[in-house]
């Protein structure tokens, strides 16, 4: 937009002289068009930013009515005044200054004669380029995001062409203020980004689009008020043209609009490798089958196959908030298996995110499920278990639970890892068979005395058992994993042998209930989503 100050330096004006006397504060007016009249009461048929050319014959005499009349054209949001001298004054009243200095209305004389006509053709014309100007730019917006929706633009090509077409630096941010991408401007970006999360907190969005003045930031929302996801954030030190907000609001619809189509088609990507897992889970792989997984990207001739299981751990999950563990686990799972270009099928089953793996036969796998696992666990802790390789379509079911028998065996605290069947040992073999009723007979058998006898005393002399065959070694590091003293925990000990009605310090009855306990233990957790 053309301003005061610029009009006055185009030629027509430059060479009249002209003096701003009042008013200097707006010098930055934008100047909408130039009108050239002699009337005194004008005002009504001006518009915000008009720019007013006189010679000032007309204008009141008296000190009051040249008050009221500059504060007629401060009340429609005039440009400024411009007078030319020599026709009816030579200097201009006090009052007029005075007047126009209180109300910051640019006043300006001019010392020479110029033509209004051409004053007004020259301004006219530089508008008029400028609005085509900014139309043309308009269309170059409107073109860009189009092609981008056509092509499916990714959000890193979006972000490209936002900087591209600001030219200024571009960050991305989730809702938590945390820097999802961002592109650097003219100047290194690392200024820009310093302390961003505690600076993007102090700054408030109520509207779609904000300015804020003080970090030299236009903020636009990413999505709809009530599910946003992040917002774009442009560097704008100065207020931001008309021009650089339709950038910056395109380029949010375009990120929502893309985070929207991917979501679709992560909907139905999902649903299909769920029903692949499901059917290779339950019935012989036929060949229909198999060529239905070599449509959905997982080839299966010639190839070693792999299950994995991905557990997340709910235990510090808040209410409602392990569905979004889940969907966060998924997305980092299929951003994981792109960036190593390892084919996949990828879908939950009862919360937990069940894998099946495609590599050449010369891949070392263990080291690319490794990096896999890695990947994904810099996003969420979680329990990762891994099924045998196999050759042959016949036994994908096998590698699916197996890595699923895996998951279930490792301990409620064990440590965040990836674990495989040579790391379960007794635990895996109990996992396998832990739908077994004669299983769930055999524990209750050995272990229903104790928990009767401590629910009704509250003794807790399965605790003690429990120490006694974690600790075979030593009585006294059995003791001290409870912190009991020694006589406490070998009385404890003498209590369980009467109730049990058997002799702790038989190995046969050792081993039969260490068995029993890790069994209680494989089947009671952890479960998915069990807090």
């Amino acid at each position: 937009m053309l301003t005061v100050g610029e009009v006055l330096a185009m030629p027509p004006l430059r060479g009249a002289r002209p003096r701003v006397v009042a008013g200097a504060s707006g010098l930055d007016r934008p100047v909408r068009w130039v009108h050239t009249t002699e009337l005194a009461d004008i005002a009504p048929l001006l518009r915000a930013g008009d720019l007013l050319l006189s010679t000032g014959i007309a204008m009141p005499d008296g000190g009051p009515e040249l008050e009221a009349y500059a504060a007629s054209l401060a009340g429609t949001a005039a440009a400024g005044l411009v007078v030319e001298l020599g026709r009816r004054w030579t200097e201009l009243p006090q009052a007029l200054v005075a007047a126009c200095e209180d109300l910051g209305l640019p006043l300006v004389a001019l010392h020479r004669e110029v033509r209004f006509a051409a004053v007004a053709q020259a301004v006219g014309e530089r508008i008029v380029d400028r609005q085509v100007a900014e139309l043309r730019e308009a269309q170059r917006v409107h073109e860009t995001f189009t092609e981008l929706g056509i092509a499916e633009a990714g959000p890193s090509e979006i972000l490209d062409a936002v900087q591209r077409l600001a030219g200024t630096a571009v960050v991305l941010e989730s809702e938590e203020h945390q820097v999802l991408d961002y592109r650097p401007g003219p100047r290194d970006a690392d200024g820009f980004l310093t302390d961003w999360a505690a600076r993007s907190r102090e700054v408030p969005q109520e509207d779609r689009t904000t300015w804020e003045e003080s970090h030299g930031w236009l903020v636009t929302r990413v999505g709809r008020r009530d599910r946003r996801w992040g917002r774009l954030v442009v560097h704008s030190a100065d207020e931001p043209s008309e021009r650089l907000v339709a950038v910056a609001e395109r380029g949010a619809a375009a990120l929502a609009l893309h985070r929207l189509h991917d979501r679709q088609r992560d909907g139905a990507v999902r649903r299909t490798h769920h029903e692949l897992v499901l059917r290779l889970l339950t019935e012989a792989p036929s060949p229909d089958l198999l060529r239905r997984c070599e449509l959905a990207g997982l080839p299966t001739s010639d190839r070693q196959l792999v299950g994995v299981t991905l557990r997340p751990r709910f235990e510090d999950a808040g209410p409602g908030s392990a569905a979004a563990l889940v969907e966060d686990v998924i997305a980092a799972t299929v951003h994981a298996t792109h960036e190593l270009r390892v084919p996949a099928l990828v879908c939950e089953m009862e919360r937990d995110v069940r894998v099946l793996l495609s590599f050449p036969p010369s891949t070392r796998v263990r080291t690319v499920v490794d990096d896999l696992a890695a990947r994904v666990r810099r996003h969420q802790p979680l329990v990762v278990g891994v099924g045998r390789p196999v050759g042959r379509a016949a036994a994908i079911d096998r590698t699916l639970r197996e890595a699923q028998q895996v998951v279930r065996s490792v301990p409620g605290g064990a440590a965040d890892g990836v674990h495989r069947l040579e790391d379960v040992h007794l635990r895996g073999l109990l996992a396998m068979i832990g739908d077994d009723d004669r299983l769930r007979l055999f524990v209750d058998r050995e272990l229903d005395p104790l928990r009767e006898h401590d629910e009704r005393t509250g003794s807790r002399l399965l605790d003690a058992v429990r120490a006694l065959v974690t600790h075979p070694t030593s009585k006294s590091d059995a003791a001290a994993s409870l912190h009991l003293s020694r006589p406490v925990f070998y009385d404890r000990l003498a209590k369980a042998s009467r109730v049990l009605g058997a002799d702790l310090d038989d190995p046969d009855v050792r081993v039969s209930l260490h068995v029993a306990l890790l069994a209680d233990e494989v089947e009671a957790g952890p479960r998915p989503g069990r807090t």
